[in-house]
């Protein structure tokens, strides 16, 4: 009796398929976004599918409005990483190896933390800011935007500090090295993936950010690109193009970032799930 045909080759046609459509639907906003940016000249709603031909005159408007906005969104999220991994790192560590009484608590509020509506935080930390003479500072901003990646920080490298050997600290403080040093020559690089992902999505939620940008700031001082470019709209509400180009120049910095990172946030997430 003749055996049926294997309907493996169909089904991973169909998976290739279902997976190209599903991956077309995500990435249209991102390509339209990208063709409205390249005919400035059109209005949004005369804008064609296809671009006949590519106007720059956008990005170069974008960037001379919105130039300076995008490198303060830079120095303040580079500035929130420094500050959460500086935080973050020595608690994960210390929940995941000190033995601290009721630590599974202590992830757990964290975890919590990350529930609460960032108007709520923005709100309350407002009046501390004004008592502390933070307020249209790029520190304080810094400092609100950190708060954002360190739960999930916390979080994240805790899971992997638990994974490693306890061996390998033990034999670092028979070799003299005392806690401090341990942690800085030996943890840390062993969880150079976690540091990495953290980083990269403590930057991300601090490049994207705009309730903290929003309400701690009364002034242009310090005024990011999410800020710029929804007092942009308002201005040049017009000007579609221009607003286009300068949402993909915001836009670049992340996808490069999470382009070169990924094999590290693969390694950084999956890290801590096998002991």
């Amino acid at each position: 009796m003749a055996s049926r045909p294997s309907t493996a080759p169909r089904r991973r046609w169909g998976s290739t398929l279902a997976g190209v459509l599903v991956l077309c639907v995500m990435l249209f906003p991102l390509y339209w976004m990208l063709n409205t940016a390249l005919q400035p000249a059109s209005g949004l709603l005369r804008v064609a599918p296809v671009p006949h031909s590519l106007d720059l005159s956008g990005f170069s408007k974008a960037i001379t409005d919105q130039g300076g906005h995008l490198l303060t969104s830079l120095v303040v999220s580079l500035g929130a990483v420094v500050i959460c991994l500086a935080i973050s790192a020595p608690a994960a560590y210390g929940l995941a190896r000190f033995g601290l009484r009721g630590s599974r608590t202590i992830v757990f509020g964290t975890l919590i933390t990350q529930m609460v509506p960032g108007i709520v935080i923005a709100n309350a930390l407002y009046n501390s800011y004004v008592d502390l003479g933070l307020v249209n500072s790029y520190f304080g901003l810094m400092l609100a935007d950190a708060s954002l990646g360190i739960p999930f920080s916390i979080v994240l490298m805790r899971s992997f500090m638990v994974s490693i050997p306890g061996e390998v600290v033990e034999a670092a403080q028979v070799d003299g090295a005392g806690a401090l040093r341990t942690f800085v020559r030996v943890v840390l690089p062993m969880s150079r993936n976690s540091l990495i992902t953290s980083g990269l999505f403590a930057f991300l939620f601090s490049w994207s950010d705009f309730m903290f940008a929003l309400t701690l700031n009364t002034t242009d001082d310090v005024k990011p690109v999410t800020l710029g470019i929804y007092q942009y709209i308002g201005a040049h509400v017009g000007d579609w193009g221009s607003v286009m180009a300068a949402s993909v120049l915001s836009a670049v910095p992340a996808a490069i970032l999470l382009v070169v990172a990924q094999k590290y946030i693969a390694a950084g997430i999956t890290g801590g799930s096998v002991k």
